[in-house]
């Protein structure tokens, strides 16, 4: 059941290797400009293929050395009814040469595959914009269903815009009209063409996505033919047909570190986080978890990982999830549970039984718009206060929150470190917004990652078992493998004795124990707050978890247009950072922008006494750089007009 360290040695490759290598884009007589960004923005039915289809560009620009951002934006429903609004997809992708934080506010380029995504996503785009549509599909039967009452390609509501009206299921069906398919299988392939054509815009290489086409239907080289066919014909009918005046080439990034990169999602960091903990402890790693929006994608990668010590558990419920876990924890290993915030509901009994029997646990919750079922696909940051105070009693759990896809690896470890270092419960708040974004991550040396160390009790003859007897530092008490000869003692919700772990309801032990439990958090050893920026200023930005990228570029440009600003940006929120008081006394202002209420900014008040304002945005999207150096900029103006009164 559990390994040596040495036994489970770590390489490179266990991390899974970078994509493939960059090849030449071919070649084009068009006039070439140089850009240093774009964003991007593919919007069509959920059925067309809109998440491939920015995938597979957001991976041929991370393959050529551009540094990326993605927000891929799909509906709740598994099947809208098809040119309807409700059942628009997207995905957008920021690329540049230049360092990408955000999706980008709004697109430069909008690929409209109907009029419902058209309509959808046009509010989001500004004067200049280029719109790229699907001519064909602008029918009187779907612009009903778009609710147009007269064509916006004809009536002149675009005029704003560049548009570019390409017949692409006409195009798409007479190029792949000699390979037999049936139209329904033709028509899915529609999405390739207009990829080809954004490849030809963006000067970006065809044999990334060659190849992963003939690794993705190899078992049908029907499909293989007819999609390479399409993406291909989208390419040279983009060169050929002069719809552009131009195409555009954006150089590779030169200020990412030199190193060894693969494109990683959230959710995929994370499982490679923890199993990479898992290893580094000497433990197999047991996953139980229901299926839940947008945690699910984390069981789908772990369970193909089962060669390096994983299991896992689909279980029945959200509680039968939890309790598995810390049955597994029990048993020896690292017991982790992944959900949402519904799911943490119901898992809040289970956990405070993890509190209680001071074992190690790791709970995932990848946040979700609430409440109750709320908007399932769609990002929040609003279960803060759930993951601090959503059990019944004093209940204290550590929680921590990475910052951007690729940090979700590192805080994995971190969790799981602080889990098995002090005996409990820990979380990682995640989002939608980071466990579906993407970006490059730099693949980390497994030897430089250092080891966790565990160590299990030993039976000492003669003597009883002292199964609640904390170290003196951490506060953990010993983990005992249960069947073991001489480590007999009881378990389970019920108060403890301090030390020997016995059943007790004395008054001034209850007192003690919840004393000590609080005490255990308390006592973590996290790093300093650190300020991005000048370290006294006129406005601190604080926030946490997935707005890091957009509070970071807001706080950047606020400062290049005079306001004196920085950025510290928690990753731990329980225990906060034991430097954060005097950080935030150090500025005349103290902003926090959250996708929530405010929950953080109470947190501050409440135990800073700090006058700290909120910028509060719960629209299931993330934050804008626009509408932050705004608030910023405001917020140091108030701050001047104070201290002049």
């Amino acid at each position: 059941m559990v390994g040596s360290p040495g036994a489970l040695d770590l390489r490179a490759e266990d991390l899974l290797p970078p994509m493939s290598t960059t090849t030449t884009p071919p070649s084009s007589a068009a006039p070439t400009q140089e850009l240093t960004h774009v964003t991007v923005r593919f919007a069509g039915d959920s059925g067309d293929g809109m998440q491939v289809t920015g995938s597979q560009f957001t991976n041929t620009a991370a393959i050529i050395g551009n540094d990326v951002s993605t927000f891929p934006d799909f509906p709740a429903e598994i099947r809208a009814p098809a040119g309807t609004l409700p059942g628009v997809s997207g995905f957008q992708v920021h690329f540049g040469s230049v360092d990408v934080r955000t999706p980008g506010d709004e697109p430069d380029v909008l690929v409209a595959m109907n009029p419902a995504a058209l309509k959808a996503n046009l509010r989001d785009l500004v004067a200049g914009a280029t719109i790229v549509v699907n001519k064909d599909a602008f029918v009187e039967a779907n612009l009903k269903k778009a609710g147009y009452a007269a064509n916006p390609l004809e009536d002149g509501s675009l005029k704003a815009y560049r548009v570019v009206e390409i017949p692409i299921t006409t195009l798409n069906r007479e190029a792949l009209k000699e390979l037999g398919l049936d139209s329904g299988s033709v028509d899915r392939c529609k999405n390739f063409f207009a990829l080809g054509v954004m490849f030809w815009l963006y000067d970006r290489p065809l044999e990334p996505t060659l190849e992963w086409l003939a690794k993705k239907f190899k078992k049908n080289p029907q499909l293989v033919d007819a999609n390479q066919k399409a993406l291909k014909t989208g390419y040279y009918y983009a060169e050929t047909a002069e719809v552009f005046t131009s195409h555009y080439r954006i150089k590779p990034a030169t200020h990412l570190p030199p190193g060894e990169y693969r494109q990683v999602s959230g959710n995929e960091a994370l499982a490679l986080g923890l199993v990479t903990a898992a290893r580094k402890a000497g433990l197999e790693l047991f996953y139980g978890s229901y299926p839940i929006t947008p945690a699910s994608d984390i069981l789908h990668h772990l369970s193909g990982l089962k060669p390096y010590g994983v299991r896992t558990f689909q279980a029945e419920d959200e509680i039968a999830a939890v309790a598995s876990a810390i049955g597994a924890s029990y048993c020896g290993m690292i017991g982790i549970t992944g959900t949402s915030g519904p799911g943490v509901a119901l898992k809040a009994e289970a956990i405070g039984l993890a509190v209680m029997t001071e074992l190690p646990l790791v709970i995932v919750n990848v946040q979700r718009a609430g409440p109750s079922t709320g908007m399932p696909t769609k990002t929040e940051q609003a279960d803060l206060l759930q993951a601090l105070f959503g059990r019944n009693g004093e209940s204290p759990c550590a929680v921590v929150a990475p910052a951007t896809p690729a940090e979700c690896f590192q805080m994995a470890i971190e969790a799981v470190r602080l889990a098995l270092t002090h005996m409990c419960p820990v979380f990682i708040l995640s989002d939608g917004y980071l466990a579906n974004g993407a970006e490059p991550w730099l693949i980390p040396d497994p030897q430089a990652i250092p080891a966790i160390p565990v160590k299990f009790a030993q039976a000492v003859p003669g003597q009883p078992f002292q199964g609640y007897k904390h170290d003196e530092t951490t506060l953990g008490r010993p983990w005992a493998l249960p069947g073991t000869p001489g480590l007999e003692h009881r378990i389970g919700g019920l108060e403890k004795w301090d030390v020997s772990g016995n059943i007790s309801y004395d008054p001034d032990n209850h007192h003690h124990m919840v004393k000590l439990r609080a005490e255990k958090i308390r006592r973590m050893q996290v790093p300093d707050a650190v300020v991005e920026g000048p370290p006294e200023g006129d406005v601190l930005v604080i926030g946490w978890g997935g707005t890091y990228g957009a509070l970071y570029t807001a706080t950047e440009q606020a400062r290049a247009e005079g306001t004196a600003a920085s950025l510290c940006h928690l990753r731990y929120l329980n225990p906060l950072p034991k430097n954060l008081g005097a950080v935030l006394q150090r500025f005349q202002r103290v902003l926090v922008p959250e996708l929530n209420l405010g929950q953080l900014r109470m947190l501050l008040r409440a135990e800073f006494l700090v006058d700290a304002v909120g910028f509060n945005k719960v629209k299931g999207r993330p934050f804008q750089v626009a509408e932050l150096v705004q608030k910023i900029h405001e917020t140091a103006r108030s701050g001047a007009a104070g201290k002049k009164e």
